[in-house]
């Protein structure tokens, strides 16, 4: 009974969940699914199209697609925390993905953006153990950048 009491001023200001069904009938999450991402080239591309698919359209690219989604993709690597023999112990990393949708027929370009994540690793004495601290830091920006479209993305339908 109280949560619902909190949740009464919400009502008069306008609020709508984001993923709720629109006047017309249609939710977010279908248009989000209508998107076809353009395969990017490297492995870190086609890690960031598959995060990206999973949020958007998990049953897969669409057959008939509305919108196009193309990327950049971008990784600055930064060493910190130097010892005294200049050794190099902590890095950052970031990702700064630039994307465009635009419709597909038309080619009109609809949203443009940027969405950069900076995440940290141990740089160890053991040269596979590093590889592997890399990787994950990507991974773990890959997935914080893929949310991120996929925020910015459906807020967009939402207010379109």
């Amino acid at each position: 009974m109280t949560a619902a009491a909190a949740l009464l001023p919400l009502a008069g200001c306008g609020f709508q969940p984001l993923y709720a069904e629109n006047d017309a009938g249609q939710t977010v999450a279908s248009e989000l699914a209508t998107i076809r991402i353009e395969p990017l080239r490297d492995r870190v591309g086609q890690q960031m199209h598959n995060f990206l698919r999973d949020r958007l359209n998990p049953n897969g690219q669409p057959v008939a697609p509305n919108y196009q989604l193309r990327l950049r993709l971008q990784e600055q690597l930064s060493e910190l925390g130097v010892r005294r023999d200049e050794t190099a112990t902590r890095a950052n990393l970031k990702l700064i993905a630039d994307f465009l949708l635009s419709e597909t027929g038309s080619g009109l370009q609809l949203l443009t953006g940027r969405s950069t994540s900076t995440t940290s690793y141990d740089i160890l004495e053991n040269p596979f153990a590093s590889t592997i601290s890399e990787r994950d830091a990507r991974e773990r920006a890959l997935r914080e950048v893929a949310d991120d479209i996929q925020t910015r993305l459906a807020v967009f339908f939402n207010t379109a």
